[in-house]
């Protein structure tokens, strides 16, 4: 065990990046926060620009530790979560990104996708990957850049350039790019990894037509993966613990037994419930995706070997998996309201405007902005607002909004639900939440409401990055197991279902009314 008692976590995310001191306890220290630039250069695309992504998080890592009045020598290590799918590829030499980011929410490997369904690759790809065939993820994001950016292609053969999701290329910054390594729950996030193996497939790269040669090493979540150089910070600190955001929520919210579910309300909404061991196909629509995983020091039975390139043979974890779906445009229609619409002029005020009225007065909103996610999987639905009188107002569109949020993450607990129950298991009982719209007091009871069972929100919810230290914390010394994190957790508030059964339904009914509406034609 280490005696230092604080952990750093770096949060890149969709709009910001932000880092957070964390004590023993998961509580926070200090937080700073930059905003990250969206750019739009034509529909359906969204890009970052890779070094305002690295620039922002050293910012504030150096803020946060300022504000904290610590310096990195006080840190036991580093934790790294990061927006999931985001796809990077850059010049290993000169450390120069080929092209923007693509982000997980942009659409223009749309076309691939629609060539790799007509070639049969659908079943083969959600056998070994526990997805399916979707721009939103990294694999068709990275032969578009192979594809379009001139050069690429060559460079890439020829063993120059390096891909990566946001947290490969954070460590590549942290390392002055010596380490060019990523975990397993963002591998399991590309459509390239086996996640029965843990390792790339080479049946799936070569359907891609993506050399193996541009991808990270695979290490478990949980383990050291390397040293940051100490002129970044001052001294000289391991990277303990990796995970794509929904992963590390998980790991924060203390879900490390099968049954157990969070939902993060984001940018997107993210709601994962973990299977344990379990590879558990989903009949409804749903991803299968690696859970964190802790580095397992011997081969424990049921733990897989070789994680990292085709073929090679690396440090080894425990299999973990979880039943995720994802709803693309969350807290984005908040942001929408004040950027778009101009009903609102912050995100804060979107409460008291939708409580202004008592209900949306029959509007009903699917912000289907960039295609519609799980469980419905319709790149083609665009958003609609339907129900409009000459009685609606802002207020109602605004609260449509809010409720829109709710409507879709309970779809996708009603279609996990229907999953477990089909395997033999049981409904989950609970759901834990986090997330920057999971302090809506509102959206909350909706929730409850239309789910019939409580919602349950932490006293920190930025699990997010407390998944992270966590999973540092671990490989760190500074916690000696999942039990002892268990203890941590702490309840803020309980959200109990308040409608009738009958009544939820039929709420449930007008959504699903609505969203055949999004997507006819």
């Amino acid at each position: 065990m280490t005696d230092k008692t604080y952990l750093l976590a770096l949060d890149q995310g969709t709009s910001s990046s932000r880092s957070i001191v964390f004590d023993r306890g998961g509580r926070i220290v200090a937080m700073a926060q930059r905003e990250l630039t969206q750019h739009y250069p034509q529909p359906g695309w969204v890009e970052h620009d890779p070094m305002e992504i690295w620039q922002g998080q050293l910012a504030t890592a150096r803020e946060v530790l300022a504000q904290a009045g610590l310096r990195a020598a006080d840190m036991a290590g580093i934790g790294i979560t990061n927006q999931r799918e985001t796809t990077l590829l850059w010049n290993r030499q000169t450390g120069q990104p080929v092209h923007p980011a693509i982000v997980w929410q942009d659409r223009r490997a749309e076309p691939l996708c629609a060539r790799l369904r007509q070639d049969g690759m659908e079943a083969t790809i959600r056998e070994k990957t526990g997805l399916v065939i979707d721009a939103y993820f990294s694999a068709t994001k990275l032969r578009w850049l192979l594809d379009n950016v001139p050069g690429a292609r060559a460079q890439a053969d020829r063993g120059e350039l390096a891909f990566g999701t946001v947290d490969s290329w954070l460590i590549w910054q942290l390392t002055g790019g010596k380490v060019h390594v990523t975990d397993v729950s963002n591998a399991s996030r590309t459509m390239l990894f086996n996640v029965h193996r843990n390792d790339w497939d080479a049946e799936l790269l070569a359907a891609l037509d993506i050399p193996a040669s541009v991808l990270p090493e695979v290490r478990p979540s949980s383990c050291h993966f390397a040293d940051a150089d100490a002129a970044w910070l001052g001294h000289a600190l391991p990277i303990g613990g990796v995970a794509g955001d929904q992963q590390a929520a998980l790991f924060g919210q203390a879900c490390f037994d099968a049954g157990m579910a969070k939902n993060t309300y984001g940018t997107g909404c993210f709601l994962l419930m973990h299977t344990g061991e379990k590879f558990q196909p989903s009949g409804n629509g749903l991803l299968v995706t690696s859970a964190a995983q802790i580095e397992a020091p011997t081969l424990p039975e049921g733990a897989v070997p070789g994680l990292g390139r085709p073929g090679a043979g690396h440090v080894s974890a425990q299999a973990r998996y979880a039943m995720e779906g994802s709803v693309f445009v969350g807290g984005a229609v908040v942001q929408w309201l004040r950027d778009g619409l101009k009903a609102i002029k912050g995100s804060a005020e979107v409460q008291s405007l939708a409580e202004s009225v008592p209900d949306a007065g029959g509007v009903m909103m699917v912000p289907a902005f960039t295609g519609l996610g799980a469980p419905y999987w319709n790149a083609d639905a665009r958003g609609t607002i339907t129900g409009l009188t000459r009685g609606t107002t802002v207020a109602h569109i605004a609260r449509a909004a809010l409720e829109s949020i709710a409507y879709q993450s309970a779809a996708l607990l009603q279609a996990m639900s229907r999953d477990v129950v089909a395997a033999g298991g049981q409904p989950v009982t609970e759901l834990r939440v986090d997330g920057g719209a999971s302090v809506n007091d509102l959206l909350m009871q909706f929730q409850a409401d239309l789910l019939g069972i409580p919602v349950v929100r932490p006293e920190v919810t930025e699990t997010t990055a407390l998944g992270a230290a966590y999973l540092a914390g671990l490989s760190c010394g500074v916690y000696a197991g999942t039990d002892e994190l268990s203890k941590l957790w702490r309840v803020e508030r309980r959200f109990v279902p308040t409608l009738g059964r009958t009544q939820a339904q039929e709420a449930m009914a007008r959504w699903e009314h609505a969203v055949r509406q999004a997507t006819a034609g």
